[in-house]
């Protein structure tokens, strides 16, 4: 599993020219699975980004978790983080989970999220064509992987 986040000031998911969600401060979390993802490998990449320090505390020090900063989490679908340029120009998603697989996982995902935390949880849809808004905050971005 693969996830993408990025510390923003707000940020919102349109799909069909129509609002799905949108946050305050929190953590966007682009997420991308692989065939050998498990509900355990998804428990552990959300207990790590809701505990990850990515967010300043008063000395301006990245000392602070979404969760202690009651944050808000917009969720996004996006299996092209499994691309793989090795070859040729054209990405290759070799690499990523079948469509209905990703779709298990990634209900799963929020389901997870909903039920384990207290943040506020936004999301888009899944295989959905969706534009995406965001401010990045800083910029933070960083990648949390788990096989």
């Amino acid at each position: 599993m693969k996830a993408l986040i990025q510390r923003v000031t707000n940020a919102k998911v349109n799909i069909s020219g129509k609002t799905k969600g949108s946050i305050n401060k929190g953590l966007v979390v682009f997420v991308g699975f692989a065939e050998n993802d498990t509900n355990e490998i998804i428990e552990w990449v959300i207990n790590k980004i809701r505990k990850l320090r990515v967010f300043t505390d008063q000395e301006g020090k990245m000392n602070n978790s979404v969760e202690e900063e009651k944050g808000e989490m917009l969720i996004i679908s996006q299996f092209t983080l499994y691309a793989s340029v090795k070859k040729g120009t054209r990405p290759s998603f070799t690499e990523a989970a079948k469509t209905e697989l990703a779709e298990t996982l990634y209900n799963y995902l929020l389901e997870y999220v909903s039920n384990n935390t207290s943040l506020y949880i936004q999301s888009g849809i899944f295989g959905a064509d969706m534009q995406v808004e965001l401010t990045n905050d800083g910029p933070v971005t960083i990648l949390v992987e788990r096989e």
